[in-house]
């Protein structure tokens, strides 16, 4: 087992096995085994086997009494039926925020767009956007985040945060996909949501929303 100084404790074991589950660190589908996890954080069994277990409840982790953890599958339909339910959400909460985020709510988002927008941009121009993807995903996170912070339904909101990781796993096998022309349209789309927030209009903001998801809908 590690010394004491590399040991992590609960909340930082969480949120490590929460970005890799995110971001491709393990296979679909691939076992989750406490007792090798453990020697890789300098902790006990059951504190991963209990690290584990919260993940399960936000979706990340598939659980089976007598097999144990493994990463959660991936596939089309399962993407698709997460991606309409984000978009419902996002709409809820969009709208909500309009309705009562004021001034304030107002300047936090166009910050976060901005941020945002910068590493969009600098993407769309490199010639490999693979170093820059972590750095976007957090990005793009934090403005889905402050888009919908405001419309006081702290149960929407705790919804749309595990229905969200949920969607990016999801995302994990399209990696090849995020291209630097992937990122075009994209830019487009989050100017359009930030326009239609701005503007005070329920029905584009709505619309703006299911535009820049559509793509991973299967009809």
């Amino acid at each position: 087992m590690p010394d004491s100084a590399a040991r992590m404790d609960t909340p930082a074991i969480y949120a490590d096995l929460q970005r890799r589950l995110m971001t491709a660190g393990f296979e679909p589908g691939a076992k989750l085994k406490p007792s090798e996890l453990q020697h890789e954080f300098g902790c006990s069994p059951n504190t991963v086997r209990d690290v584990l277990l919260q993940l399960s409840k936000v979706g990340l982790v598939e659980f089976e009494m007598q097999r144990g953890f493994r990463a959660r599958q991936v596939s089309d339909e399962r993407r698709s039926d997460i991606t309409r339910f984000r978009i419902l959400l996002e709409q809820e909460g969009a709208v909500g925020s309009m309705r009562h985020g004021g001034l304030a709510w107002e300047a936090r988002l166009t910050a976060a767009h901005h941020s945002l927008s910068h590493i969009e941009s600098q993407i769309a121009r490199a010639p490999d956007p693979a170093p820059f993807l972590h750095l976007w995903s957090d990005a793009e996170h934090t403005f889905h985040e402050v888009l919908i912070s405001e419309c006081r339904m702290p149960l929407l909101i705790e919804t749309y945060d595990s229905v969200y990781m949920q969607f990016r796993q999801q995302m994990v096998t399209l990696d090849a996909a995020f291209t630097s022309r992937y990122f075009h349209p994209i830019i487009k789309e989050h100017q359009a949501i930030v326009d239609a927030a701005l503007g005070g209009d329920e029905d584009r903001l709505r619309g703006a929303v299911h535009t820049h998801l559509k793509r991973h809908l299967v009809e």
